[in-house]
Formats: C-alpha cells, sequence, structure tokens
C-alpha cells in the first residue's frame, strides 16, 4: 500500500516515493524525514527540532538509518528523495542504538534535578531518556557545574548545566524576533548559552524561548519554582492584551493564574506570542474589586443595583457612556443594548482615546460590518506592506512577526509612512519616509496625483510597489487625529486596489465597533439615523421602533465636554483609566460635575474612587467571551476558572436593565452570540466614506517642536500592573530628536531635555536619531512621561523644548 502525505499548501508540487519503516509514501519533494514520519505518525525523539525554526542538527537526538549511508544521520535536517529508504528506530537497530548512544552522552553532565525543576513533569528530555534511553548509565563521574542561575533579563534566568545546547533559543532569537541578544559563547566542552554583560535580554518575545526550552535550561523568573505541572489546570484563553487575537493556554491553580503560554494557531498567531501576553496577568488578583459599594460602602449587589438603577432612570436620555476598548464582543453587545433600549440615548463612544468624527465615519464605511480586509496569511504572500502611523512591534506584536516572517522569505517589501525610525521598522527592512505629524495627509494626497510633482525615489518606488496585486495598507488609531488622513488612505486603497486594514491597540475595539459602541453606528454596520436601520434593530432586541433614539449621539470628548456643561447628568464607565483619556483634567473636571457616576470595573482604580456606585465585574479568565481581532475574525474563548462565581458586564448589565423595567433575559454568554449570529449585517452599505481635507501644520517659534507620541509594548499601562519582572524589560523612557536638532539644542546623547506645554513639563535623556525635521518623539505613558496627564498633549501637539531642566 502506498500512502500519500498530504499538504495542500504543496499539493500542487511534484511528488516522490519513498519508503520509511517498510511503508510506502508519497510527499513533496524537499520534504525532511522527521516531517513525513510525523504524517505517518510516527514520532522521532528530538530536541533541537521545532517547525517553525531552521533545521540545523545540532542534538543528534533524531538519528535514523538510511540505505545506502554509511552511518546514521539526523530525520531533521535530510530531505527525503526519489527511492530513499528509511529506517526510525522502531525498526532498526542502528538508529535505536545511536538515540541511546546521544541521550547517554547528554545526560554525562546533565543534574538529576527533576523534583525541582520548573519543566519537570512536562519535560522532553525527561520522557525521551525513559522512552529512547538505555535504563542504566555506564558514567560514574562529577557532572559540571556552573553558579545558577544566571539572570538573563528580569524575566528569564538561565541554568547552564541543564542546556543540551540544543540551539532553539538561539535561532528563535535571530529568524523569529529578530533580537540577537542570546547567543552560543565559548567552544567545545566550554560552550554554553549567554548573553553580552551589558546587554540584557529584553526582547518582547523572550518569553517563547522558556516554552520552547526542551529541558528546562530558561526558566521564567515569575513562573520559577511556583508550581508543578501536575498541579495545574490548563484551558484554552484569547490574550486581552491588543487585537493581533493570540491563541492562549492559561494554567492555574487554586483560581490563581500561575502562567501563561502561546498556543498553537497556524492562523494567527502560529507558536509564538509577545511576553506582555504572556506575563502580564497580576491584574488578575491584585487591586479586585469585590464587593459592591454605595457612595463608599459596601453594599449588597441587587441593593447597589436596584439604586444605580434609580438615578439612571431619573437621568434618563441624559446619560453618557464610556465603554473603553477592552470588553469582550459580548459584553460591549450588551452595553449597546442598554444604551439605546435602557438609557434612550446614543450617547456611547469606547474610544478612551484620542480620537475624532473622521475616524468615526471612517470604522462605520471601512471597519463596520464585519468587512474583512487583510489577513494574517495574506502579510506573508503580500508584495508590499505601508504602515501608516503604525508601528507592529509596539502596538501588535504578532503583525510584526508575521511581517518579519514575510520580509525574510523575501517575498514582501515593508514601506512606513512615520515620525521616526523604530527599532522595529528596522528588523523588518523597512522603507521609512519620515514625515511631520499632519503631513502624512498631503504625502498620501501626492500618491493620488500619481507623484507627478515629486522626485523622491523612493516615494515612487513606493506607488508603484503599492499598486501590486495583494499589497496591503495599515493604519493605526493614531491616525485618527490627522485631518484628512483616513480619508486620504480610503482613496489610495480604492486608486491602487490595496487591501487597507485598520489595527487598534486594544482587544476589544474590533468588537465594538461590530456591535455598535460609537454615537453613530448600530449594530452589524448600520448607522443611527437610518429608520429602516433602527426597526431591524428593534426588532432583534423585541422593542417598539419608537422607543429607540434616532438621532447620532455624542462622542467621547462631546459626552466630556456637555457633562462640563451641565447637559449630560451621569455617566456609564466601564474598564475606563484616567491616564488612558486624552485629556485627564477634562475627564476629571466632567466627573465633578455630573449628579451620578456608575462604574463597573475590575480592579481598584482613581475612577472607581470618585464613582458613586461600584459594580464588580469578571474579568477574562473566569468568564467565556469573544474577542474579534484586527482581521474581524473572532476569537472565543471558554470560562477558564470554573468555580469563580464573579459576574460579567453582560449579567450586571441584564440586572440593571431588569431593575429599570426592561427585561433583557439573563444575557448568558451562548443568549448573545445567538442573537449575534441573528444579526447579521445591513445589505445596504450605509456608512459614507469620509471626506475630510488636510489641516494646516502650525508654524513653530524658537524652541519649538510637534510632539510625536505613542505608547511602548510595555509601560505602566493597567493590565500589566503588579508584575515587576515584566517591568524590568521595557525599553528606556528617553527622548527622541534628530541630529539637526540636537545641534541646535546643543545637546548630546544621554544629556537631559525638557518638554513642556501649558499645563506641565516632562525631563528625559535624550537619544539622537532618525526622527523627523522638528519633531520629538516621546513616549505615551512610560513613567516619568505621562503625555496626556502632565502634557495634555496628542501627535501634532506643539511643545517647548529646552536643554536641561527646566528653571
Amino acid at each position: 500500500m502506498t500512502q500519500v502525505v498530504e499538504n495542500k499548501e504543496t499539493a500542487a508540487q511534484d511528488l516522490i516515493t519513498c519508503t520509511i519503516d517498510d511503508i510506502e509514501i508519497q510527499v513533496p519533494k524537499d520534504t525532511l524525514i522527521i516531517r513525513a514520519a510525523e504524517k505517518l505518525g510516527t514520532y522521532i525523539p528530538r530536541f533541537c527540532d521545532h517547525p517553525a525554526l531552521a533545521p540545523v542538527a545540532a542534538c543528534r537526538m533524531c538519528l535514523v538509518e538510511i540505505e545506502g549511508m554509511p552511518k546514521p544521520q539526523p530525520s531533521c535536517a535530510v530531505t527525503l528523495s526519489e527511492g530513499m529508504k528509511v529506517r526510525t528506530q522502531l525498526t532498526s537497530e542502528i538508529a535505536k542504538g545511536a538515540q541511546e548512544g546521544v541521550m547517554e552522552f547528554l545526560l554525562i553532565n546533565h543534574p538529576l534535578d527533576c523534583p525541582v525543576c520548573d519543566k519537570g513533569g512536562e519535560c522532553p528530555l525527561q520522557n525521551q531518556a525513559m522512552s529512547d534511553g538505555r535504563p542504566d548509565s555506564r558514567f560514574e563521574i562529577e557532572k559540571r557545574t556552573f553558579d545558577k542561575p544566571v539572570e538573563l533579563s528580569t524575566e528569564i534566568l538561565l541554568d547552564r548545566e541543564r542546556c543540551v545546547e540544543c540551539a532553539r533559543c538561539t535561532r528563535f532569537s535571530e529568524e523569529i524576533a529578530g533580537d540577537k541578544f542570546i547567543e552560543f559563547l565559548e567552544r567545545g566542552t566550554k560552550q554554553q548559552i549567554g548573553i553580552a554583560e551589558d546587554e540584557p535580554f529584553n526582547s518582547y518575545f523572550s518569553g517563547n524561548t522558556v516554552q520552547i526550552c526542551p529541558v528546562g535550561a530558561l526558566t521564567s523568573s515569575a513562573y520559577r519554582f511556583r508550581s508543578r505541572p501536575f498541579d495545574l489546570v490548563s484551558a484554552q484563553t484569547t490574550c486581552e492584551h491588543c487585537a493581533a487575537g493570540c491563541n492562549l493556554r492559561t494554567d492555574y491553580r487554586r483560581e490563581t493564574v500561575m502562567r501563561r503560554l502561546a498556543w498553537e494557531d497556524k492562523n494567527v498567531n502560529e507558536d509564538w506570542n509577545c511576553d506582555k501576553g504572556r506575563f502580564a496577568f497580576a491584574y488578575l488578583k491584585d487591586k479586585r474589586v469585590t464587593r459592591a459599594r454605595v457612595m463608599g460602602q459596601a453594599a449588597l449587589l441587587p441593593d447597589a443595583v436596584e439604586y444605580a438603577a434609580q438615578e439612571l432612570t431619573k437621568h434618563k436620555g441624559k446619560v453618557g457612556v464610556l465603554t473603553g476598548g477592552r470588553l469582550t464582543l459580548e459584553d460591549a453587545w450588551s452595553y449597546s443594548k442598554f444604551t439605546r433600549v435602557a438609557l434612550k440615548t446614543n450617547n456611547v463612544d469606547f474610544r478612551n482615546r484620542p480620537h475624532s468624527q473622521e475616524e468615526a465615519e471612517f470604522l462605520a464605511h471601512s471597519v463596520a460590518g464585519g468587512i474583512i480586509t487583510a489577513t494574517y496569511k495574506e502579510i506573508e504572500s503580500a508584495p508590499s506592506v505601508l504602515l501608516v502611523n503604525f508601528e507592529p512591534e509596539e502596538e501588535s506584536p504578532i503583525v510584526f512577526l508575521r511581517l518579519r516572517k514575510a520580509v525574510a522569505n523575501k517575498k514582501t517589501k515593508v514601506f512606513a509612512i512615520t515620525h521616526l525610525e523604530t527599532k522595529g521598522l528596522t528588523k523588518l527592512g523597512s522603507k521609512n519616509i519620515l514625515v511631520r505629524p499632519g503631513d502624512e495627509t498631503k504625502l498620501v494626497r501626492d500618491a493620488l496625483a500619481q507623484w507627478s510633482n515629486n522626485t523622491n525615489n523612493l516615494i515612487e518606488k513606493l506607488h508603484s510597489q503599492i499598486s501590486k496585486p495583494g499589497s496591503i495598507i495599515f493604519v493605526g488609531e493614531r491616525a485618527a487625529v490627522i485631518p484628512g488622513l483616513l480619508s486620504a488612505l480610503v482613496e489610495l486603497s480604492t486608486a491602487t486596489g490595496a487591501k487597507l486594514s485598520w489595527i487598534p491597540r486594544r482587544a476589544g475595539e474590533r468588537g465594538a465597533v461590530e456591535v455598535g459602541l460609537l454615537p453613530n453606528l448600530l449594530p452589524g454596520g448600520r448607522v443611527t439615523t437610518d429608520e429602516e436601520s433602527v426597526a431591524e434593530i428593534a426588532a432583534i432586541w423585541g422593542v417598539d421602533v419608537k422607543d429607540l433614539p434616532h438621532t447620532r449621539g455624542l462622542c467621547a470628548e462631546e459626552i466630556i465636554d456637555a457633562a462640563i456643561s451641565g447637559e449630560i447628568k451621569a455617566l456609564v464607565l466601564a474598564g475606563l483609566e484616567i491616564k488612558d483619556y486624552p485629556q485627564p483634567a477634562k475627564l476629571l473636571a466632567a466627573l465633578e460635575k455630573v449628579e451620578f457616576i456608575l462604574s463597573l470595573s475590575i480592579n481598584e482604580s482613581d475612577l472607581t474612587q470618585k464613582a458613586d456606585v461600584v459594580l464588580p465585574v469578571a474579568a477574562v479568565t473566569e468568564k467565556a467571551g469573544t474577542f474579534v481581532n484586527w482581521e474581524g475574525r473572532p476569537r472565543p474563548f471558554g470560562k477558564a476558572m470554573t468555580q469563580n462565581k464573579s459576574l460579567s458586564d453582560s449579567r450586571i448589565i441584564s440586572m440593571l436593565a431588569d431593575a429599570m423595567g426592561h427585561d433583557f433575559g439573563p444575557l448568558t454568554t451562548s443568549d448573545i452570540r445567538q442573537d449575534l449570529s441573528a444579526l447579521g449585517v445591513t445589505a445596504r452599505n450605509q456608512g459614507k466614506a469620509p471626506k475630510y481635507q488636510a489641516g494646516l501644520i502650525p508654524s513653530l517659534g524658537d524652541n519649538q517642536m510637534l510632539l510625536s507620541t505613542f505608547n511602548q509594548l510595555i509601560d505602566d499601562g493597567a493590565l500589566q500592573a503588579g508584575e515587576p519582572h515584566l517591568a524590568g524589560t521595557r525599553r528606556e523612557t528617553v527622548a527622541k530628536i534628530n541630529a539637526a536638532a540636537a545641534e541646535k539644542l546643543q545637546i548630546k546623547n544621554g544629556e537631559t531635555l525638557t518638554v513642556t506645554t501649558s499645563t506641565g513639563s516632562i525631563t528625559l535623556p535624550v537619544e539622537i536619531c532618525q526622527v523627523a525635521d522638528s519633531v520629538i518623539w516621546l513616549p505615551t505613558n512610560s513613567a516619568p512621561s505621562s503625555v496626556r496627564q502632565i502634557l495634555n498633549a496628542h501627535d501634532g501637539s506643539v511643545v517647548m523644548v529646552s536643554k536641561g531642566l527646566n528653571a
């Protein structure tokens, strides 16, 4: 019998016929022996082999017998050829003996510390020593020892004597992440893994090396000695930290999360995740809101809900709902329904960040209604990718890894319209067009004019590349504050045929768009001012169409202004942080002005301290739900901690609605998913393309510059609180300017400068690098650089810059 090893991606390639363990098979040309054996169900032991890494044949554990070869060969590095006959350890004593010999050598110096090793119980070396090693060792010598552990970073610890030199960690760092921090040192018997003394392993992806290390040589500082694998309960979950939609495995014990690992998903995160998604989960336990409160006093949940319902009923029609971008799809749906049905208003907005009316129109036109533009898979085949106000390594790390993979395969060219060159863009080999904040719109408009008046060869090359079929334009949420930019990108996408994809930073933002947590949108891409759309939603929600609002509501900024002026009397807040709001001082002023504040929150914060009623809600591991990633792909997950009794936002909203006289039912996850599946999207393209023009770049006086800013991946975000190991690996907090600006200020690398606005000042060390003229970059939320709280500024704001400390 001849078996055909199926592979859809290579089905069109020529097949060759060969034999493994007397089974004749047909495989695509250049298939590795170890992969073909896997398809047959034969597991060949290995340590260095990983399907996502290039073959290296470092450990020699996967030796097999090949007819005609004088000695065993590594199956992870040898490809099958026509007529080749291979025997694995199952049918060959030569292969079996070779593997046993390799295992014996590996164990010469490997310590017998399985009872205290973090890998014990899930260790490939431990398992294969029993299944493919000799029962007795012939070596009775003193084992090699090292001082341990070596701190490669605040996150990663190294036990050198456990290392079998498989090179998985070094290959991952170089091939996948592009961070060449970790490498083999010395030669011969002294060879070991290490880092440069002055270069800690501060990669955004370093945690992956712990997961793929086959022997426990690399361990996590946060998890070390905290648990055993057989003590843990594992659950498949979805990462809540960004819009990538990574598949994760959450391991917990006694209702406490002990660790997170990447869970393989070839369509999204493949085998990887970022360190933020892996390590930032202390917030699930720390500073939790555990009891309902009314006017600062602990209360029973039903009593708190009843009081909140009375207050909201009193202010019906004059309530603003600000939800933030962290909600699951199901919870966002509940807020959307509650706002319209119970509160009788469209005053709802999830954008707790700089935003604009142009962005709301762009989301209605180019995102809402389940529009799927580019996908992860299409990144790999795209001839060109244009990044506009989007830094993938900082804002969506898995998009960065997929882009880097595409670039490494020499299939994709990356261009960026940006204010500065970053480490991430450098690792992508990006061709960068440096512009001032506000000039992006003009640049894109020039593209629509075929660059006829521009002699810049790089820009001409960008135009020809982005017009190739399959090209992609990625735009980040920072484009919202650049007048005309989103409008111009819609036109550029239409003119060139390039797919336009919007990538927000937070996990719940795409889902919030889909269920209408915007003042101009209803669920399914319907607009609030369309009578037929309102009637469709009324039928789905089971209410009279007359009971729903029919006009556009207020956006977040307008809600805050209306609260300060007294038009908005009450606020409903869900998962907000004051420091994330574009103008924190205005938000605080609004909180002081309104008559009633209801906060539904996981953790205690400045906002919960100001709320009249605080209601506790379940965290992501304590409920089932769905995030919608930037692709528009639903990422459902189940309840990890089955014993936890915390209620989801949806259940709390149902209780509030019931107290206000509206029967929402229990609003369980399954109930809401049924409603969402029946929702569908509008057949009419109601969202009109935005038509905004570029703004004017303000003229700059002496020592004035334009501000550029974005959040670094690891910063002072609320969901990263309580994790010192992760915080220790964040990138240095510096101000970045170009050489011309440094010369004008007479400042050198490492010296301090001060950035000032009318509301405050920030003093930081300076880094001279490639930045657009007259632009200074600051991290948005990396202490002491709290741009929104201290400077009350965003991209394009004019700031004063001076050398040293202000007097």
